[in-house]
Parts: C-alpha cells; sequence; structure tokens
C-alpha cells in the first residue's frame, strides 16, 4: 500500500536527502541539506512523502526505511499584479523526486495532487515550479495531466549543476503555473482538457535522454536546448503561452503554444496576472 503524507521526524527529512542523491546524483555543493527542510516546513513550506507501507518491516505508517519519493515545497509571496490585486502568498515547489523502482507508476502526480489538497485547505491557489524543457516525461505530467501553463523561459537558471540528469548542458528552465483552483485544473484532473487554438508547436526528440547521456552525442542535445530556447522565447515574447503537451507516435514530445485570451478555455482571467 503506498501512503502519502507530510513528513515528520529528523529521520524521515533525511531519508529525502538521500533520496536526492540517489535521484539526481547531486555532490555536497548542489544537496539541500535536513535543516533546511525542517524549516522549510515549519515556515509554510511543504514535504511530502510517499511510502510503501507493504515493504517488510515497514510500519503502517510509514517511516524512513519505506520512503519512496517526495515533494518539497517552499512559500512565496507574489508582489502586487498588474490588475490591481495585491500581495498574495504561493509556494514554489522545488523538488520531486520518486525511486527507481516505483517510477512510472503515477507517484508524481499523487504527491502533487496532495500538494495541491493541502495548499488549497491553507487558501493558497498557486504553486510554481521549474522544469527541464528537455525532459519529456516531466512535460507530461506537468501539463497534459495536471494543467499548468508555462509562459516563462529562464536561461541557465541554476549555472553549473552536479546532477547526472542534467549530462553538463546549460540549466535552462520552464516556469510551470499551476492555478491551483481555476476552471483549467478543474478540468484537466477529471481528464475533460479545454479545446485551445495552438499556433505554434515546439518538438522534443524522444532521442534526447540518450543524447544527454552520452559524451559522444551531447552536442545534439545542446543543439536541440538551443534551438528549442530561441523558439520559446519568441513565442513568449509574442504573448503565447504552452497550453498543451502531446506525445507523437515515436514517443516524441510535442509543446503546443497559444494565447492566453481564449474565452472558454478556463485560462482567459490569467492574461492579466
Amino acid at each position: 500500500m503506498i501512503l502519502i503524507r507530510a513528513c515528520k521526524g529528523h529521520d524521515e527529512l533525511e531519508a529525502c536527502v538521500q533520496m536526492q542523491v540517489d535521484t539526481w546524483g547531486f555532490d555536497q555543493t548542489d544537496v539541500i541539506p535536513r535543516k533546511a527542510f525542517l524549516v522549510m516546513q515549519k515556515i509554510g513550506g511543504q514535504v511530502i512523502g510517499a511510502f510503501d507501507t507493504s515493504l517488510p518491516g515497514a510500519s503502517s505508517e510509514g517511516d524512513p526505511e519505506s520512503l519512496i519519493g517526495f515533494a518539497m515545497s517552499l512559500p512565496g509571496v507574489k508582489a502586487g499584479e498588474k490588475n490591481g490585486a495585491g500581495p498574495r502568498p504561493y509556494l514554489h515547489s522545488h523538488m520531486l523526486a520518486v525511486k527507481e523502482a516505483y517510477r512510472n507508476r503515477g507517484l508524481g502526480a499523487q504527491l502533487k495532487l496532495e500538494q495541491r489538497r493541502e495548499a488549497l485547505a491553507r487558501g493558497i491557489e498557486l504553486m510554481e515550479w521549474t522544469f527541464d524543457p528537455l525532459e519529456i516525461k516531466n512535460a507530461w505530467l506537468n501539463i497534459h495531466k495536471l494543467g499548468a501553463i508555462v509562459r516563462t523561459y529562464r536561461v541557465n537558471f541554476y549555472g553549473v549543476s552536479s546532477s547526472r540528469l542534467q549530462g553538463g548542458l546549460p540549466t535552462d528552465r520552464l516556469l510551470a503555473e499551476w492555478r491551483l483552483n481555476s476552471p483549467r485544473v478543474r478540468a484537466f484532473l477529471e481528464g475533460h482538457s479545454a479545446s485551445c487554438q495552438i499556433e505554434e508547436r515546439i518538438l522534443v526528440p524522444a532521442s534526447i535522454y540518450q543524447w544527454k547521456a552520452s559524451e559522444k552525442n551531447r552536442e545534439r542535445a545542446l543543439a536541440i536546448l538551443l534551438e528549442n530556447r530561441q523558439k520559446f522565447q519568441h513565442a513568449f515574447a509574442r504573448g503565447l503561452a504552452v497550453l498543451g503537451f502531446t506525445r507523437d507516435a515515436d514517443g516524441n514530445g510535442i509543446f503546443e503554444l497559444g494565447p492566453l485570451s481564449q474565452a472558454g478555455s478556463g485560462i482567459e482571467q490569467l492574461r492579466n496576472d
């Protein structure tokens, strides 16, 4: 049985720290320490764990040894918006990890949904996070499954990273905006995504993972990153946003971009934020 709940106690937080190393291969310059996880919890952030309580010797309530995934977020405040609204709280989801043996089972989505439930219970209606524009699986979850939108591109956001998943490439990131209680997000979570006008598509080849992992082919991955960087920047400058994400028969990922000001799409209220 998989149990999703807030992590508690130093040992469970330390298990989250170790999972960072196991997932991303971080060295000590990039690992977020246990004390930081603790502080994030205490100041209004989230550290939510997934536990496999069916493991031999595992507690029915979960324990450090049965931790198989976690999601961590930090609290923030948005300044006054262009539409005249005052400052408002939000959460920045900084990290989500699932043990390799448990991937592709929907655990990432379960962790995000628990983040959403807990945030809404506190009256927080916005969550953001960054993700690698070359990661097809992440984009599928963030946009196709959860209904997030993207209209911001950050070049080499983290600088040099020790993560083996980065493959030595610039740490470019897309910024996902998840309006937790918006008509769009509610529709996506119910499996009824709205039909949107699409004006541009940006493709990520299915081979990108192999290219990033191979020194021989890494230049090909870099070329795709730089080409798509320019496409995203130009599209966002024209007022387009990522509204959809699909995969073709060959496994290539396709970002679908269109204008926010589309009546009936469930997103028209965002255009002035």
